[in-house]
């Protein structure tokens, strides 16, 4: 007579989900080409290899012009300039602006050489004498200069991003054609006990035959959850077939799946092979229904037996299962596809038609989903990236409050809150310590607004370099220094030893926008320099060719100089030492993080507190220039 193997000791729900959380399901990394990469997740940090856009562009049909041309211009006496040809988009220039010259130009063209602004057409008249200029444009007026929307160097996306249609437009703005992904975890899944038969197959159910649910079932939930189902050839209650079967199905998947014979059934067989080729974990599971589970491994893989009726097999795989299979394909849960939450900011509104706002989700500290609004214009790619749903807005509303409840619609069922939303300045730093954190959103919009968005208690934290008054509401939690000065090119030609060179010298400069730390430790620099030659800092500036031409990112304005565009460019040693460029130091800053009072122990601000804790020393120690 048979032994009869009764259920061991009954383990609870947690037992069992501690139990699969030990087994490792996830498969190495793999490269994929951009149209494989829709629904997978990013496997390291992507870092933005070139300026998006990748030239200097009109952002209006007009014409181009030198700014200073135009100075005094208005409706009631405009300023005539001579009209040199026109420039198309998607065409190179084949005319330079000169003084007292224009050149016609259509939206995204590229700016042609001599020029520094755009005057749009609206505000010019034809005339036999030329095209009459009826306003004044500064430099840089309708202007998208190179890398405005993704600056080169700028961390793009973090690894565990999902690469939705949002994401793929930005890697192919980025030129990227073959993406690092987790691996797609795959699953055997093994159908067992006698009484089965495949549909498509003779059934005869007066032998007691019935089709086979659940192979089909389970391997749809395995596509849902992430992973790749593989379906093998039913077996029967034999031991032998089974274990053959099994240990083939464990060569060659991260994960075994079988149905059926986990009972205490005489005719069950399969702990047994468990047992004998690997290892049994539990054997059942104080639910209902689904109490006949097993848990083990098998050879090199992970091994779970759901139980043979459909609904309990089911039920087994969406409450256990299927979390292992996209956590090991790096998926997140998965959500509803519309959520409400309040209004961090007012934001007001009274053009008089629908609008489609894009948003932004946070968590507060007490878990509550905050809406933020996200615009930086329809010509920006990352805007698509940064938001994470619409709010429709009506027509006749002049402007939704602060704590106000609406309604998102989400891009995608599965897009969830960052785990910790941050602003401010950008630093290369800053990028590798938000690689060791999950999911972390970071908005690079400058230590100025970012000390704004703050105050306003939209993120949780805030990166500000430079100097400033002292964030007294904030809590600091660390930071870091680095040097910083003028990138030059390779070997520095033109022997630039100090800022006072590109006051004195006719050189080209590259700046960074008014909202950067780094432009403010310039600013600084220059006030020094002006009370030493007693005059005032904008004395200096007017002599700088380029002080307000700006550019966005750490490396941009490197890449002006690495192209010949400029001299020298504000910016990094460790982007000089990166881009084998010259440098000249002119200082050192502090980097600080400061995070919103109430948010401390918001387990994603704890999160970016511990690796500033224990990872700071070993990121700034590849960094140059940089200390902690």
């Amino acid at each position: 007579m048979t032994d009869r193997r009764q259920f061991r000791d009954l383990v609870s729900p947690a037992e069992a989900r501690a139990a699969i959380d030990s087994l490792d399901l996830a498969p190495d990394p793999e490269t994929v080409p951009l149209d494989a990469a829709r629904g997978r997740v990013l496997a390291e940090r992507i870092d933005a290899e070139l300026d998006v856009p990748g030239f200097d562009r009109a952002s209006v049909d007009g014409y181009a012009v030198r700014a200073r041309d135009t100075f005094g211009a208005d409706e009631a006496d405009p300023i005539v300039l001579d009209r040199i040809g026109t420039v198309h988009a998607g065409a190179e220039p084949d005319v330079e602006v000169q003084e007292g010259t224009c050149a016609e130009i259509s939206t995204g063209a590229v700016l042609p050489p001599g020029a520094d602004a755009v005057v749009m057409v609206e505000r010019t008249d034809e005339t036999d004498a030329g095209i009459a200029i009826r306003t004044s444009v500064a430099p840089g007026d309708r202007v998208m200069v190179a890398g405005a929307d993704v600056a080169a160097g700028s961390r793009a996306f973090g690894p565990g991003t999902l690469i939705t249609p949002r994401e793929i437009g930005l890697l192919s703005a980025l030129g990227v054609d073959d993406v690092p992904v987790r691996g797609t975890p795959t699953v055997g899944i093994v159908s067992t006990g006698d009484e089965l038969v495949r549909p498509g197959e003779t059934l005869h159910s007066e032998a007691g035959q019935i089709y086979d649910v659940n192979s089909y079932t389970i391997a749809a939930g395995v596509e849902e959850a992430g992973g790749e189902a593989v379906l093998y050839p039913h077996a029967g209650d034999d031991y032998d077939e089974m274990e053959q079967l099994l240990v083939k199905a464990a060569d060659e998947c991260d994960l075994v799946l079988s149905s059926g014979s986990t009972s205490a059934s005489a005719v069950d067989v399969i702990y047994r092979v468990i047992e004998r080729e690997g290892e049994l974990l539990l054997h059942g599971v104080s639910v209902k229904p689904g109490k006949p589970m097993l848990v083990g491994r098998l050879e090199d893989s992970a091994y779970v037996g759901l139980p043979g009726y459909p609904v309990s097999a089911l039920t087994i795989f969406r409450t256990f299962v299927a979390p292992a299979i996209r956590e090991a394909a790096g998926l997140p849960e998965p959500r509803t596809a519309t959520v409400e939450g309040e209004m961090a900011v007012r934001e007001r509104y009274s053009e008089g038609r629908t609008r489609l706002m894009p948003v932004g989700l946070v968590e507060d500290g007490s878990g509550d989903t905050l809406v933020y609004p996200v615009d930086k214009g329809s010509g920006a790619t990352t805007s698509l990236v940064e938001a994470d749903g619409i709010v429709e807005v009506d027509a006749d509303t002049d402007y939704l409050a602060a704590g106000e409840t609406v309604g998102v619609q989400l891009f995608s069922p599965d897009v969830r809150a960052p785990t910790l939303l941050g602003v401010g300045e950008d630093d290369p730093a800053l990028s590798r310590l938000l690689d060791r954190l999950e999911r972390p959103r970071y908005l690079d919009v400058g230590s100025r607004q970012g000390r704004r968005r703050l105050r306003d208690g939209v993120p949780d934290v805030a990166v500000v370099s430079g100097p400033s008054d002292r964030d007294t509401d904030a809590v600091d939690l660390g930071g870091w220094t680095r040097e910083w000065g003028l990138v030059v090119p390779t070997d520095n030609p033109a022997g630039i030893d100090s800022l006072a060179d590109l006051i004195d010298r006719d050189l080209r400069f590259v700046n960074r926008s008014t909202d950067a730390g780094l432009r403010a430790s310039l600013d600084a620099e220059l006030d020094r320099l002006a009370d030493r030659r007693g005059t005032d800092r904008r004395d200096l500036t007017d002599a700088v060719d380029g002080y307000e031409l700006t550019v966005k990112g750490f490396e941009s304005p490197a890449r002006k100089v690495i192209g010949g565009a400029a001299d020298a460019g504000l910016g990094l040693r460790a982007t000089a030492d990166a881009l084998d460029c010259g440098f000249v130091p002119l200082g050192t800053e502090s980097v600080r993080v400061l995070a919103d009072p109430d948010r401390t122990d918001k387990p994603g601000v704890v999160a970016l507190d511990d690796a500033i804790e224990s990872a700071l020393d070993d990121v700034v120690a590849n960094l140059a220039g940089f200390d902690a």
